[in-house]
């Protein structure tokens, strides 16, 4: 049994994959608690591995996106095997990097969190493998990410602004991340599109 936060079919807004129909399993629970969080991830029913397969095969898309809270600590190698053999689909998984992950996956996005986590957070970078780095920018000394044990010659690099409940707020942050991006054009800027067109 894996406890479920949500099952839902939207596109994805955020990174490399933006636009893209997915299936999102997003799983309940965390190993950090930041401060900038917009997830009720602790929320969720436990569903067992046929009922997960049953909800995301109601979806035509391509991709599975798992997600969370942080899904690496309720997924195995099996239950990775199970979903890509029972529907026919890639998976990809948004994870903060602290857990090491099962092999299979087809396209792996990590949003680092040291440094930005809250008091007394500890959060090394435990996967040795990303697609992309995904960092949310709350001002942050941006360099260090660039020698994560994660990231390969070919990783992307993604910087999204912060989101905040606060519109003047929140477009400050997004002038912030626009003028880090084009000061250093190692990373690409990704903007939450969900946000922007009002869909989950």
């Amino acid at each position: 049994m894996r406890k479920i936060n949500e099952i839902f079919y939207s596109l994805q807004g955020e990174g490399h994959h933006t636009g893209y129909p997915s299936v999102f399993i997003r799983f309940a629970g965390c190993n950090l608690a930041c401060p900038f969080c917009d997830t009720r991830h602790s929320e969720g029913i436990f569903m067992d591995d046929d009922a997960i397969v049953h909800a995301v095969k109601l979806y035509t898309a391509e991709w599975i996106v798992l997600t969370g809270g942080e899904p690496a600590l309720a997924i195995d190698e099996d239950f990775i095997h199970l979903l890509k053999r029972a529907t026919g689909k890639k998976i990809a998984i948004e994870t903060n990097g602290t857990v090491p992950l099962p092999d299979g996956i087809d396209w792996v996005t990590v949003s680092p969190k040291g440094g930005i986590c809250g008091d007394g957070c500890v959060a090394e970078v435990a996967v040795d493998r990303a697609d992309e780095i995904k960092v949310v920018d709350v001002g942050q000394e941006l360099e260090p990410y660039f020698g994560l044990p994660c990231k390969g010659p070919k990783t992307l690099m993604y910087l999204q602004p912060c989101y905040v409940d606060d519109p003047g707020e929140f477009a400050a942050n997004r002038l912030r991340t626009v003028r880090r991006v084009l000061a250093d054009p190692r990373w690409t800027l990704s903007v939450q599109l969900h946000r922007f067109l009002g869909i989950p």
